[in-house]
């Protein structure tokens, strides 16, 4: 998989996981925990903190931090800034 596509599989996957939790701005908001113990997620994503660093270099998504890793960071929030993936 591209890392463009896996973006995109991402973005898709934070808003179905937060999408009964918005932030004030509006914006879904999804633990890291959560995305990380999600089975779909796991299935999907071969290097998980990987794609969020990428997205996050795109401006698509936000957290603390520059690497999240499972255990440690679990109750970060990994804020979603877009609706969707521009067209490339």
């Amino acid at each position: 998989m591209n890392v463009a596509h896996e973006v995109t599989l991402l973005v898709d996957e934070l808003k179905r996981l937060g999408a009964d939790n918005r932030n004030a701005d509006g914006n879904c908001v999804v633990k890291f925990g959560t995305l990380f113990a999600d089975d779909k997620c796991a299935n999907l994503f071969e290097a998980l903190v990987g794609t969020l660093r990428a997205a996050k270099k795109k401006k698509y998504i936000t957290y603390k931090g520059e690497m999240l890793l499972q255990g440690a960071h679990d109750d970060v929030d990994i804020e979603l800034l877009v609706e969707s993936v521009p067209a490339q």
